[in-house]
């Protein structure tokens, strides 16, 4: 199977759907049964030569997104002809809508319809119009998870068949033993002991929640601090707000985004990992959490609950009380902190980026007609 995957709108540091969209081709490159050819940004050749050496990379993509989303619709069915592809997948909500050739489009979430709030609005605009006609087209679709699978069905009821194939895990980076962690971690700024929050800061992150949680409890544990780490995606007013009238803004930390080599050490020395997000398509940092044997407390109602099952605490979304208490209850009770921290990483080993290649591999099989 020919298989073209459209890698170019990964940034150059990826988080959630980038990390997915990096490891699955990593993992697709290791199949000696596939042929895969990476579609690039002009600008990005030598990284996705470097992560998935096997593979044929074009790096035929304008760099601007205006221009790529222009180049995805008309520039990708003419590479997908000259390449003589089988088959082509979106990793990313969307698809070229004229291919000649099959297609798969993997859908994250649903938020763009559910909740347009969380987003800026002229992505709403662009990805409902796009998400709805992609999956139209697709010949499969693939959900990050279960959840997201149930609310595809509900949102859009599309009629081709749809494959859950849940994120794995980076299991050589993310483990429960580190070295020189603290070392790292001060070389950061970044002292114990501290709650640990880390994703891009946006509004369904809910990081004002956190915030209001970690005062709540701050005269409790006067040693505490709160390390938010992340980069600003949009919508950040209400996180400065929250802070600034907290009372304890010299114990709370923004980091930026944290570099790849340390956020397994950040996991892995906090206190409890904090991960109090409204809605998610699978949940990535929180697996990331439990494989590094963190003390994690997440929220019920979406992919989390699925994901952590009874390794981690569960509290209502947008409940500062029921997550302070969480939170205080894990930092003072060390048999209940160190029953978490086992049951983490024998969760996270249920999850790996081979076992999603997998389920992926079957999706392209469905495209196909069973031609895989």
């Amino acid at each position: 199977m020919r298989l073209l995957l459209d890698v170019s709108a990964v940034p150059a540091r990826p988080v959630g759907a980038g990390v997915y969209t990096v490891e699955i081709a990593r993992a697709l490159d290791r199949r000696v049964d596939l042929d895969l050819h990476l579609v690039t940004r002009t600008d990005d050749a030598t990284r996705w030569t470097t992560l998935a050496p096997s593979a044929t990379v074009h790096a035929e993509v304008p760099v601007s997104r205006p221009a790529r989303l222009v180049w995805e619709q008309r520039g990708a069915p003419k590479l997908a002809r000259s390449v003589r592809g089988d088959l082509w997948h979106g990793p990313h909500y969307t698809l070229p809508l004229r291919l000649d050739i099959p297609s798969v489009v993997t859908v994250h979430d649903l938020t763009f319809f559910e909740h347009p709030e969380w987003h800026e609005r002229s992505k709403v605009l662009f990805f409902r119009r796009m998400i709805r006609a992609s999956t139209a087209r697709a010949a499969s679709i693939v959900a990050v998870s279960a959840h997201t699978a149930r609310h595809l069905t509900a949102v859009l009821a599309p009629s081709t068949p749809t494959f859950v194939a849940p994120h794995g895990v980076d299991h050589e980076r993310f483990v429960p033993a580190g070295v020189a962690d603290r070392e790292r971690l001060a070389a950061t700024g970044i002292v114990a002991p501290y709650l640990a929050f880390a994703a891009t800061i946006e509004p369904r992150k809910d990081v004002p929640t956190l915030i209001r949680a970690f005062a709540s409890i701050a005269d409790e544990l006067p040693d505490l601090t709160l390390v938010i780490a992340g980069r600003d995606g949009w919508g950040t007013r209400p996180v400065r707000d929250a802070a600034a009238a907290s009372g304890h803004t010299t114990r709370i930390m923004r980091t930026g985004w944290m570099a790849d080599d340390t956020l397994p050490a950040f996991f892995r020395c906090a206190e409890a990992v904090a991960y109090p997000s409204l809605e998610e398509g699978f949940g990535l940092p929180a697996l990331e959490a439990l494989a590094c044997g963190a003390a994690l407390v997440t929220t019920t109602g979406s992919a989390m609950e699925e994901v952590v099952n009874d390794a981690a605490l569960l509290v209502p979304p947008r409940d500062t009380r029921a997550l302070a208490a969480s939170l205080l209850q894990v930092c003072t009770d060390s048999k209940l902190r160190d029953r978490l921290r086992a049951l983490g990483p024998k969760r996270a080993r249920q999850f790996t980026w081979e076992a999603s290649a997998d389920q992926h591999l079957a999706a392209y099989a469905a495209a196909l007609g069973g031609r895989a």
